[in-house]
């Protein structure tokens, strides 16, 4: 699961631009991510050139 930093995030879109399965939506106001079409190769977090987006393990 990515997570998206909202107070440090500024919308760029490179995020979206780098997804290989296109799960990110970019609105005017939000970053929103599909986590059931990603595939959590964390391609958009080594991009983010403003480190917004983190990695969270889903807990069994």
């Amino acid at each position: 699961m990515v997570i998206v930093n909202e107070k440090i995030c500024d919308l760029c879109g490179t995020c979206v631009a780098v997804c290989p399965v296109d799960c990110i939506e970019l609105t005017e106001f939000d970053l929103i991510i599909n986590d059931e079409i990603c595939i959590r190769c964390n391609i958009c977090i080594k991009m983010c050139p403003f480190a917004a987006l983190t990695s969270k393990t889903s807990e069994v």
